[in-house]
């Protein structure tokens, strides 16, 4: 009776919003249970959750490989690595050699060992899509932007198309600075996700209707449109359209605040500083006490400190994350800074590094206006929208996305469902390619 009150194609959603009001406790013994329920806390990107269902089934079930791989996939997305490695390594049936190959290349792009994701990578046969698409990445990361432009056309030429390859694209050409094309990109994103997932709510907010959380479902991460929007906003900020990019962050599909990746919640806070300062400095500063975030986010948090004339928390925040420093400031950024800082107690020490930093700079100029190269190539001070920072997708084998945070935003294929067999339940994740935060 109850069952025949949901609407069809709402069963699954129905599903995970179950598990996640309220996860039944006697399923301990029950693999049909337990698959189901590892199942939906992947889904609803609950890895942690995942990967302990997964755990409990690999001690009771070892001779099915599948659990094994799905256990090191869920560690790997709830973010534990050196653990995910481990368990990887246990995966000891030829059939599954590949899938371990990959997982262990998308620990080691995460883990930012490029070089140890690359040797992992040669590996795979030339012809495997994940292979031509996860080059992309590193080229990427590299910061070779028209060749892995080149890569993620080809493995959109392989695969069809996708909407987290799309994006891809569209973050090549906002990295060269072409931002028409970059848009091209985003726009069909959008186009396509509201023309075939009207359900997400695109635009609603902006409009000014009550909405309610559309929550962090697999079709959202499919769609890329959380990732479009990021990037259209960042355009946008760049492009010193204020208001546009504070729109781009509402057309997107809607979430609870608790419910947002990492990159979304630093480009409101961002966008909305004039507006509400406080809400984007608590907003900031919780980010910075995250496993991981944006790489903008430290920066920009000081700067806009010093931009509001909070030397004294900028100095305080500095200080207490000493190690994040040479990690995510350049050197340029930190002279200026420190000398900005510095400015607030020893006024004549700090005229003298700024004017030090202005030597530097002439000379800087000079050699470029030599070799006719002035336009972008003194470094800039400016806060920064972020975006996915790095392309969109790293295929694995498994499930995924984005990272909410960031990691958590995965992508992909499409979902072979689960099977029915309480006898032999297994319920499959999705093969999926790593989107990067």
């Amino acid at each position: 009776g109850a069952m025949a009150a949901i609407k069809d194609g709402e069963y699954t959603a129905t599903i995970y919003t179950l598990v996640r009001i309220s996860p039944c406790v006697c399923v301990s013994q029950s693999r049909a249970a337990l698959s189901l329920l590892g199942f939906c806390y992947y889904h609803i990107q609950d890895f942690s959750s995942a990967a302990e269902c997964y755990e409990q089934l690999t001690q009771l079930h070892p001779e099915v490989e599948e659990y094994k791989l799905y256990y090191a996939q869920s560690l790997y997305k709830a973010g534990a690595y050196s653990e995910a490695t481990k368990a990887s390594f246990v995966l000891d049936n030829p059939s599954s050699h590949t899938k371990m190959v990959k997982l262990q290349a998308c620990i080691k792009f995460c883990e930012e060992d490029y070089s140890g994701a690359k040797l992992l990578l040669q590996q795979l046969p030339q012809d495997d899509p994940d292979y031509v698409y996860n080059m992309g990445c590193l080229l990427y990361q590299d910061g070779k932007y028209e060749e892995a432009s080149k890569k993620f056309m080809t493995a959109m030429q392989m695969l069809g198309y996708v909407p987290a390859l799309s994006y891809n694209i569209a973050l090549t050409y906002y990295s060269m600075k072409n931002y028409p094309q970059a848009v091209k990109y985003i726009t069909e994103i959008i186009d396509r996700g509201m023309r075939e997932h009207p359900e997400l709510d695109v635009g609603v907010k902006t409009e000014g209707f009550d909405v309610h959380s559309v929550g962090n479902t697999l079709v959202l991460h499919q769609s890329a449109l959380i990732e479009a929007f990021n990037l259209k906003a960042a355009i946008e900020y760049q492009m010193k359209n204020g208001k546009a990019a504070q729109e781009a962050l509402t057309d997107m599909p809607p979430r609870s605040e608790e419910e947002l990746d990492p990159v979304t919640l630093h480009n409101q806070a961002l966008v909305n500083m004039e507006l509400k300062p406080s809400e984007g400095f608590e907003k900031m500063a919780f980010l910075l006490q995250q496993p991981s975030f944006p790489r903008v986010t430290f920066g920009n948090l000081l700067l806009l400190y010093c931009k509001h004339e909070y030397f004294d928390l900028a100095a305080d925040v500095l200080a207490e994350n000493a190690h994040l420093t040479y990690k995510f400031l350049s050197p340029y950024m930190y002279e200026f800074l420190d000398a900005l800082l510095t400015c607030q107690t020893a006024p004549e020490e700090a005229f003298r590094k700024f004017e030090e930093m202005n030597s530097k700079l002439t000379e800087q100029l000079r050699k470029l206006a030599n070799s006719g190269q002035t336009h972008g190539s003194t470094p800039s001070v400016v806060s920064s929208l972020c975006w996915r920072t790095c392309p969109n997708t790293w295929s694995c084998c498994g499930t995924p996305w984005l990272t909410s945070a960031f990691s958590s935003w995965s992508t992909a294929r499409v979902s072979r469902g689960y099977t029915t067999d309480t006898h032999r339940e297994i319920h499959t994740l999705a093969e999926f390619t790593f989107l990067f935060g």
